[in-house]
């Protein structure tokens, strides 16, 4: 009996080996894949972060740029409007 329940726990001790052995594989592998994701994404990310903000500066240029010009239009129209007024 004792030869038997020895047996049994060789086996089982040698099934859940393999288990944790192959277990601790998949989760190194899911680990690595992991990483090589956020460092794949995080680059692309930055790169996109990059490009909005490079967009962003741009259109603020642009902003000011046609501001000056609504100031500049304003102030002619002003002009124009006292040039006609001063010929009645």
């Amino acid at each position: 009996m004792e030869d038997k329940t020895f047996e049994l726990l060789t086996k089982m001790y040698s099934e859940f080996t393999e288990f944790k052995d192959s277990t601790n594989k998949k989760l190194d592998k899911l680990h690595e894949d992991v990483l090589r994701m956020e460092q794949d994404h995080g680059g692309k990310l930055q790169v996109l972060f990059d490009g909005y903000m490079q967009h962003d500066r741009k259109l603020y240029v642009i902003e000011q740029k046609l501001d000056a010009l609504a100031d500049k239009v304003d102030r002619h129209d002003i002009k124009i409007q006292v040039i006609e007024g001063g010929r009645k």
